[in-house]
């Protein structure tokens, strides 16, 4: 009974009710005042900074506002931290991104968790609104990520149909710059491609992130170093009417060449006598057609490779960062400065004699002394080539359909070509999978150095996936002189893995920063 009177007396519920308001995750009380949201709003309207107390607005390079002590009472953030810990992750990997997930927390019954939804869905993004003068979806994308070490989400622009503003509420232990981690924002060019990172904001306990996601809006999460703590978060993504965007920027292909007009002599200098016998030649191609793709170690004779090696780790060789970095981010160089041997060794590869003997260890048909295709046509009406393709044929090779198709656009095409390049591999380098990357039949080679010893736990390996699938077809790891051949068909796409900061005793115990690999891609 004195319970039915407490629950019915009015100034006993109001008290309750405020004792309830007070535990609740209320939102730093300054972004309530008419002044501070005017003053945003006429800065972020303008694209010109504005700092007021916890709140900092910038607009360099893209709008963007870091809101610390976003929720005023450190007893709910606590909890929440602890509640977020408790559930379930998943680890999430591919080309862009390697960090831990949490399952959509639109459902969670969990009380913080409950709350902190409740907020952000309601009373902050009625705030945000009113701030950008945007009309804001009542529906709000959320999740909440765990970063460890290594962990690391690459660089991108977050459009997706409907997203205008991107946030991230940040549950971090003291974090310093040497932990990595930082949300880094890139400037872009004319051509809105992201050119490098201008600004990185530390995570902040109990601090709070938004920006408005355009054709410009680039960055990243970078690396976690730190093997202690955890960068642990919500974000997730407000929906409105989308800015526009201009066309996207289409990349001038790379010039292709015909081969180099030198004799076998080459090939005696520099390959192990072991891959110039027919007969083992033919066992590599029965092999080869088999599975679309080979590894070939000890490539190279060995005094070569030595030279090679030494030559790449010279200073003297002026590398060239290859972006943007929402492609691509490693080391390049242009072969008209190199050392004669590093000369030597990419006129193997583009040479005449070369073309032959990987028509001859693969059975394409990269040279005109290259027997026909229509001449092998068996019985079905398929060449020895596109049987070769079938049943068996689970790696990165084309349908039986396919290589029909693709045979009959080979003979539309002229000699067979190829493009190169020799790259440098270290500590933050990868490529990642874009929509400009042309689709077609193509002999992909690669050939390292400089990475004996190398853990698939560093990175730096090429994989290969089927088009729109998760599906992993393949991964060639880096083999210190080994030469990688993989056949890959229009609905097979590559990219080459973060190389994450494990790396950096491997590499330093070789007293290198980076090991190297000749990139060629052969069409017939």
């Amino acid at each position: 009974m004195p319970a039915k009177k407490r629950q019915n007396d009015p100034e006993t519920g109001k008290k309750n009710k405020k004792e309830k308001r007070d535990e609740l995750a209320v939102i730093n009380s300054d972004l309530r005042d008419e002044s501070v949201q005017k003053g945003m709003r006429d800065a972020w309207q303008r694209k010109e900074s504005y700092t007021n107390g916890d709140i900092q607005l910038d607009c360099e390079p893209f709008p963007h506002c870091q809101i610390t002590h976003f929720l005023q009472s450190e007893g709910f953030v606590e909890s929440l931290q602890a509640e977020l810990l408790q559930l379930n992750f998943n680890s999430k990997s591919n080309d862009l991104y390697k960090f831990q997930q949490s399952d959509d927390l639109r459902e969670r019954k969990e009380h913080h968790i409950s709350q902190i939804r409740s907020v952000i869905f309601g009373e902050f993004r009625v705030w945000l609104s009113e701030v950008l003068q945007v009309d804001l979806e009542a529906t709000v994308d959320i999740s909440c990520a765990k970063y460890e070490h290594t962990d690391v989400l690459l660089c991108h622009d977050d459009e997706l149909e409907g997203r205008r503003v991107a946030f991230i509420l940040y549950l971090v232990p003291p974090w310093e710059v040497k932990d990595g981690g930082t949300l880094d924002l890139f400037s872009t060019d004319e051509h809105c491609q992201p050119v490098s990172v201008v600004k990185s904001l530390l995570p902040c306990w109990n601090s709070l992130v938004f920006f408005e996601v355009s054709p410009v809006s680039f960055h990243q999460v970078a690396e976690v170093l730190s093997e202690e703590k955890c960068r642990l978060s919500l974000s997730g993504w407000f929906h409105g009417p989308s800015l526009p965007r201009p066309s996207r920027y289409i990349e001038p292909p790379v010039p292709r060449h015909t081969h180099i007009p030198k004799d076998e002599s080459l090939l005696f200098e520099w390959v192990n006598e072991m891959y110039l016998d027919p007969r083992y030649q033919a066992r590599v191609q029965q092999e080869f057609e088999e599975s679309s793709e080979i590894c070939l170690p000890s490539f190279l004779q060995e005094e070569k490779l030595r030279q090679v090696r030494s030559a790449l780790q010279s200073s003297e060789i002026q590398w060239e960062q290859k972006g943007p970095p929402n492609k691509r981010c490693y080391g390049c160089v242009d072969m008209q400065s190199v050392p004669s041997c590093v000369q030597e060794c990419w006129e193997l590869l583009s040479s005449e004699s070369f073309f032959i003997l990987l028509s001859n260890l693969t059975g394409l048909r990269l040279h005109y002394l290259c027997g026909d295709e229509d001449e092998s046509e068996n019985e079905d009406g398929k060449s020895e080539t596109e049987n070769g393709g079938g049943e068996g044929n689970t790696q990165a090779s084309a349908s039986s359909t396919d290589a029909g198709a693709s045979s009959t656009e080979k003979k539309d095409k002229g000699p067979p070509t190829c493009v190169g390049e020799l790259r440098r591999w270290t500590h933050g380098d990868y490529t990642l999978l874009h929509d400009s990357v042309k689709r077609e039949y193509a002999l992909d080679l690669q050939l390292h150095m400089g990475c004996a010893g190398w853990k698939s736990e560093f990175g730096g390996f090429t994989s290969y996936i089927a088009h729109d699938e998760d599906e992993e077809l393949l991964t060639v790891y880096p083999e210190d002189n080994s030469l990688a051949l993989v056949y890959r068909d229009k609905d097979t796409l590559k990219f080459i893995k973060h190389i994450n900061n494990s790396s950096s005793s491997q590499l330093s115990s070789q007293n290198t920063p980076a090991f190297y690999d000749f990139s060629f891609n052969y069409y017939e």
